[in-house]
Order: C-alpha cells, then structure tokens, then sequence
C-alpha cells in the first residue's frame, strides 16, 4: 500500500479543499492508498477530515495564510515566502515520521511548502493544481515564478481541467484529473415550475470574479422573475465587504434576493432548484458546482472560458454563455423559464452527464498518475 501525504495551507472549507476531502476518502477506497492530510493551519477542514476517519495533523507557525495575495507587494512575498519554507522545514519532519512516499501540494502556497518538505523527506513532490496560473489570477511576475517552482521542483502535475493544463508549465508529466463529486443515492428528478414560480440558485463563495453582481443584473433584466433568487455562499480569504455590495446592488435593482452565508453542504438548495447558474467573470478553473447542480437535477448555466466547457454540451445537457455578459445571461434564463419542458430536458441529460465525473473515477486516475510518480528509495 503506497503512503501519501497531502498538503494544504488553509483548513477553510472552500471548493479545493472540499474536492481534497472527496479525493482522500475515495482513495481509500481503493484499496491501494494510505493517506495523510496536513494543514498549516487549523480550520473546518480539519474537523471534517477527521469525520471521515482520515488522519490529519495541523503544524501551525508564525505564517498567516492570506498573506502572498494578489496585489500583495515585494515585500510581503518575499517575507511570505521565507514563513512558508520555514514551515516547510517542519512540515517535512512529519512527512518523514509518516513514512510517505510521496507528497501532494493542493495549492500554490503548499507547493512551496511541499518543495522543502520533500527534500527533507527524500520523496517526490506532485502538485494538484486547482488554480490557473495566469496573471489575472496571481499577477504577472508570481505567475511566472509559480510556473518555474514547480518546473524545477515537481515530479509531476495533476491538473483539474485541460483549461488550467494550459497555463502550467511544460515538460513535466501531467494528467487531467477532474475533481469528482459524490452523486446522490436516488436520481434527482428535475423541476418543471412555470417562469413565476421557479427557484434559480448560485452557489459558491461570494467573490467578485465569480460574478454575483451579474447574476443580479441578470435577473432584474427577465421578462418574468423567478419566485425565489438565492445566492448560497460565504465570504472567506478579506473579501467579505462584497456581500454588503450585492445586498446594496439587490436592493437598487429591486431583486428580493435571499443570501444564505456559508453553507456547509448546499445539497437541499439544489434539489429544490429548477435553475443552477455559474457565472464567473475569470475563466474557472473547473466548475465543481456545475457537475453538482447537474447531479442534484438542475438545469444548469455556465460561464465561458474555461471548466465549464469541458462539462456542458450547450443546448444538450446545460447551456454555455460568455462570462461576464449580463445580455446572454438574461436570455439564457429567459429559454429556461419560459419552456419547463426543454428546461426539464436539460436537467435530465444533465443528471446522465453528471456521473462522467463521479469521484470513485477521479481518485482511480489520481491513484495511477501518483504510483507513476513514485520511485522507491528516493
């Protein structure tokens, strides 16, 4: 049985570290992996691996894990970075008392932390990518250094879309690994209310790039509103003055919008909905809410570039609109609301494609690249 220990900076429950949880149990069960969780810092996560019997650590120091954001200047990167190979140093000691055999970063920060870790303990370093590293995301020079990190320093990559593959760097081994969902036990069937009495959800953290105040402007545009608009999602990582914004923004555009915070699991608000919307303004790197929307039996519309359009066939089993365009967006939700049958269509259609992506597939391809990885006696 191969050991692996798996590494993040942070321990708040938003979409990287969910598809971490899901990954880990699912590779369990495979039979064929043994696997440690450790976060440089205590959080929910921590408790909610654990739920899952997976076995964690927290090795905490003087390191703040907001800090090397964009916009942050020289100086708090270069003071950020010497904090991360300083933890590193420790982090590498329990990679060692593990006795792992390989070590995975599930971030940017924790690939800086897994460079050091795993030279101290003589194993090889994958990073799983949940981000693409572009200058819009991280800036233009971070980008660049992140690009040359990982060149030097990794075994190899696991890329979660081929849209975030394109932005690495080349010439290491790389595999496509969409982060899996858990598809409900019972088929979800979809809802068919007329226009007035439907429910349109957007689920995920309250972010600027991921494009609230176009959902918004969206829906004050339709012909006819839906009877419920809710946005299901917390704010994390110093952004949560957006929430005050959109409640502001709501109320301009007269849209009796219901914002939840933070949910934990977002399942119900899925199952009662008859529309899921993404709308991120950046490319997404995958879109994990997209394939749960289509699994829970939602009709489904998504943001292009990026994940998106490696999920949904448009017109087929969800449909596609350019990010940030608020016009299409109306008129994609306008199709939806005005046919229940076609929208119903989509949903079921979805509801198929959605198993593409079940976990229990995704953690076999992680298994195969990481014995790939893998040398003995490193």
């Amino acid at each position: 049985m191969t050991r692996a220990v798996f590494l993040a900076h942070t321990a708040a429950p938003s979409g990287a570290e969910l598809a971490t949880l899901r990954l880990l149990d699912a590779l369990r069960a495979t039979g064929r992996y043994q696997v440690t969780m450790i976060y440089t810092e205590d959080g929910p996560m921590v408790a909610r691996m654990r739920g899952r019997d997976i076995e964690t650590q927290v090795i905490t120091a003087q390191f703040d894990s907001r800090a090397m954001r964009i916009g942050t200047g020289l100086f708090g990167l270069v003071t950020g970075f010497l904090a991360l190979l300083r933890l590193g140093w420790a982090v590498g000691a329990a990679v060692r008392e593990a006795e792992a055999e390989v070590v995975v970063a599930e971030s940017t920060k924790a690939l800086v932390l897994g460079v050091v870790a795993a030279r101290r303990a003589r194993v090889p370093l994958v990073w799983q990518v949940h981000d693409r590293v572009t200058a819009e995301y991280f800036g233009r020079v971070p980008a660049l250094a992140i690009r040359v990190l990982a060149r030097l320093a990794c075994r190899g990559q696991l890329a979660n879309s081929h849209a975030t593959a394109a932005t690495l760097p080349t010439g290491l081994p790389t595999a496509i690994a969409y982060p899996g969902v858990e598809l409900p036990a019972v088929q979800a069937d979809p809802r068919r209310r007329p226009a007035a009495e439907a429910v349109v959800v957007m689920v995920g953290r309250l972010s600027p790039w991921k494009g609230q105040d176009v959902f918004l402007r969206a829906i004050a545009a339709l012909r006819v509103r839906p009877a419920r608009v809710i946005l299901v999602g917390g704010t994390f990582f110093g952004e949560e003055p957006y929430r005050a914004q959109l409640e502001e923004l709501a109320a301009e555009l007269g849209v009796a919008a219901e914002f939840t915070g933070h949910v934990d699991d977002p399942a119900a608000y899925l199952g009662d909905a008859d529309i899921l919307v993404h709308c991120s303004v950046l490319p997404e790197p995958f879109g994990q809410v997209v394939v749960e929307g289509m699994a829970a039996g939602c009709a489904v519309v998504a943001a292009t570039p990026g994940g998106p359009a490696e999920i949904i066939h448009t017109g087929v089993d969800g449909l596609l609109v350019p990010g940030g365009e608020v016009t299409a967006l109306t008129a994609a939700l306008d199709t939806l609301l005005d046919d229940p049958a076609a929208r119903a269509r989509l949903a079921v259609a979805g509801r198929d494609r959605a198993h593409d992506f079940d976990i229990h597939a995704g953690a076999r391809a992680v298994a195969g690249f990481l014995d790939t990885m893998v040398t003995r006696g490193v």
